[in-house]
């Protein structure tokens, strides 16, 4: 074979395989009027759901004489303080369901609460709860304890409630029930209902 044929078929060669491998980078190359990288279309978020769990709050029953138990979702939380402020949130702002009552003053709120080593829990309430209160002692009691039982009956860790007012501790709301220490749990004031 002579030097001519020689360099003429190394040239063919390499030519070939010159188009050989544009021919593949051609086959892997994004075309020309599409961006290298289409972003790829999401589906639309939908807001993530907040968990719930079912509480019991306390409101008066229709004969003014007791608390009755009715059952609400409230938002879930991760610690018994959180757990604790969404419940009494609720009990303080639920508008009760007919033919119920609220037994706490209108435009009392939650300022904080605190729940101790011991199983102890400190609701502080706004001065309202106190200014805006009808009196009776009858109706201090179902104050107190749709607070202190919306507590002690939704949060097991909790075994005593002592209701603070403004800040600092309260002798008593309207001059009937002793607040100057913690109080349990008082089921005597419920009634059950066929309501809920």
């Amino acid at each position: 074979m002579s030097m001519r044929v020689w360099w003429l078929a190394f040239i063919g060669g390499l030519a070939a395989l010159v188009l050989i491998a544009i021919s593949i980078a051609r086959m892997y190359a994004p075309p020309r009027d599409v961006p290298a990288e289409t972003p790829v279309a999401s589906a639309p978020v939908t807001p993530k759901e907040t968990a719930h769990i079912t509480a019991t709050l306390f409101f008066g029953a229709p004969d003014g004489q007791s608390l009755a138990p009715v059952r609400r979702d409230v938002p879930l939380a991760e610690t018994v303080v959180d757990q604790g402020r969404q419940i009494l949130t609720a009990q303080l702002a639920e508008t009760p369901p007919a033919p119920f009552v609220s037994v706490i003053p209108m435009g009392t709120t939650l300022r904080a609460l605190y729940v101790t080593d011991k199983g102890d829990a400190f609701v502080d309430l706004s001065a309202e709860v106190v200014r805006a209160h009808p009196g009776g002692s009858l109706n201090e009691l179902l104050t107190v304890y749709a607070i202190v039982n919306a507590v002690a009956a939704n949060l097991p860790a909790v075994r005593r409630v002592q209701i603070l007012v403004d800040g600092k501790e309260a002798d008593t709301i309207a001059g009937h029930v002793d607040l100057r220490r913690p109080l349990t749990r008082n089921d005597s004031l419920v009634r059950e209902t066929d309501e809920k």
